[in-house]
Formats: structure tokens, C-alpha cells, sequence
């Protein structure tokens, strides 16, 4: 069986009122008005748990936007540090690597220098 709307059912019992004379009319008239401010009590509170329910899912909804921003920012904070890590690497490495090669370039210097300095010996009578 479906339900009734509300308001259908208090608008039948007013014209159930209307309809009666006497002692009982006034009778069902109290007891639509009742009926009425039950329902309009009923109706606020359903609208108040519906204000409560949507300020607390906004309160968290909110909570969980700010523990998400702090999550991104602490995610970004480590991936610059460790970008800056990997760049002093890469510093370190590339220094490592030019010292290398200017110790390479002197020990040839020296070779050569050297074969030059046997033949201008070699040479000398």
C-alpha cells in the first residue's frame, strides 16, 4: 500500500471536519489540529536532522579537504627535497667527473712532457 503525503492526509481530515456537526465536530476539529501541529513538529525536526546532517558531511568534507591540501604539501615538500637531493648528486657526480678528467688531462700532460724531455735528452750530444 503506498504511503499518503501528509499534507493529502491533513487536508482529508479538514474536509472530514468540515463535513461534521455537533459535539463530534469539534471533537474531530481538535484532534485535526493536533494532527497538524504534530506534523508541522515532525516536519521541523526532519528538517532540523537534515540541516545537522549537512552541516556535519560539510564539516567533513571540509576536514578532509584540509587533511588532503596538508597531505599534497607534504607530498611536495619531499619531492622538493628530493629533487634538491638528486641535484646535489648530480653536482657532486659532475664535479667528480671534471676532476677526473682534468687528472686525466694532467697525467698526459705529464707523459708528454716527459717523451719531450727524453727526446730533447736524446738529442743533446
Amino acid at each position: 500500500m503506498k504511503k499518503m503525503p501528509l499534507a493529502l492526509l491533513i487536508g482529508g481530515m479538514v474536509l472530514a471536519v468540515a463535513a461534521c456537526k455537533g459535539p463530534e465536530a469539534e471533537r474531530a476539529k481538535r484532534d485535526a489540529a493536533q494532527a497538524a501541529d504534530s506534523a508541522a513538529a515532525a516536519t521541523r525536526e526532519a528538517a532540523d536532522k537534515a540541516a545537522d546532517a549537512t552541516r556535519e558531511a560539510a564539516d567533513k568534507a571540509a576536514a578532509a579537504t584540509r587533511e588532503a591540501a596538508h597531505d599534497t604539501r607534504e607530498h611536495l615538500s619531499r619531492a622538493a627535497d628530493d629533487a634538491d637531493a638528486a641535484t646535489r648528486r648530480a653536482a657532486a657526480n659532475a664535479s667528480d667527473a671534471t676532476a677526473d678528467a682534468a687528472e686525466s688531462a694532467a697525467d698526459k700532460t705529464r707523459e708528454t712532457a716527459d717523451r719531450a724531455e727524453r727526446r730533447a735528452e736524446e738529442k743533446q750530444p
